[in-house]
């Protein structure tokens, strides 16, 4: 008898956003509000928190970009567990809204740019999660691939990401649209005054705005700025170029002190596009 795909659990359901499907609708309009008509775009990257503090945002990022039926989402490993490069190798991943379906084809090119078919990086992580009620909303027949990073050097980042590229390329419409979004997940700077985390991420937004994952990996470590999904980030911008990505702009920048008060300890979020 076959083996049944594997279907991935909300991890942060009702924490993070909200759990129950008419609330999680009420908060899903209130964050996807209209930036006009969507572009086509190569690339997105958008924060990962809690919808109280940076869901506004990350609604008008993905509400600025037009979402086509592949999207491969690739975010940090906060846990520390499973492999350094894990695919998630198929099924759906379940939301309060319904499921949102794994696309084998897509998930099985990825397998040979050096992505490793592994669930446990994944199965307690939340940044690719949160981002799923945002994606069905815009399309609820998208289908995706998700990516999950950690520990990796800027050569490895590079091959990675021109890897992608190359198990992807072949996926355009015909009309030159990308056939596959990228999208990354990452907040910014954490904990640190809203002064600093602003010069901070500046320093990193400036390199993903000019089109630089050389020099965005490289000011990251560099200046030590606790940009969470910097690898996820500099994996899709290395990727978004070998596909032709000529523009890039910033959708917003926020922190998590508009919301609680506290301007001392914060976490910045930053929304931006790619062309």
């Amino acid at each position: 008898m076959p083996v049944a795909a594997p279907h991935r659990s909300p991890a942060v359901a009702g924490r993070f956003y909200p759990g129950e499907p008419r609330a999680l609708a009420r908060e899903l309009a209130r964050c996807l509000a209209s930036t006009g008509a969507p572009v086509a775009a190569r690339m997105l990257m958008a924060p990962h928190a809690g919808y109280v503090y940076s869901g506004e945002l990350a609604g008008r990022t993905w509400s600025r970009v037009h979402v086509p039926e592949r999207v491969l989402l690739l975010c940090p490993n906060h846990t520390g567990l499973g492999s350094r490069r894990a695919l998630w190798p198929g099924g759906a991943w379940d939301t309060p809204a319904g499921p949102v379906e794994v696309d084998a084809d897509l998930t099985a090119a990825l397998l040979s740019a050096g992505l490793q078919a592994d669930a446990a990086a994944h199965l307690r992580e939340h940044a690719i999660e949160v981002h799923l009620p945002f994606l069905r909303a815009r399309n609820p027949a998208a289908r995706i691939a998700a990516v999950c990073l950690g520990g990796l050097g800027l050569a490895e980042c590079r091959a990675l990401g021109e890897a992608i590229a190359a198990a992807i390329r072949g996926l355009d419409g015909e009309d030159g649209r990308p056939g596959v979004l990228l999208a990354a997940s990452s907040d910014m700077s954490h904990y640190v005054s809203a002064d600093a985390a602003a010069a901070l991420d500046r320093l990193a937004l400036d390199r993903l705005l000019a089109l630089d994952p050389d020099g965005l990996f490289t000011v990251v470590e560099r200046r030590r700025i606790s940009m969470c999904g910097v690898l996820p980030t500099t994996v899709a911008l290395f990727a978004a170029l070998a596909l032709g990505a000529t523009t890039a702009e910033l959708v917003g920048y926020t922190n998590s002190g508009r919301v609680s008060g506290d301007d001392d300890r914060v976490v910045g979020y930053a929304g931006a596009i790619v062309r």
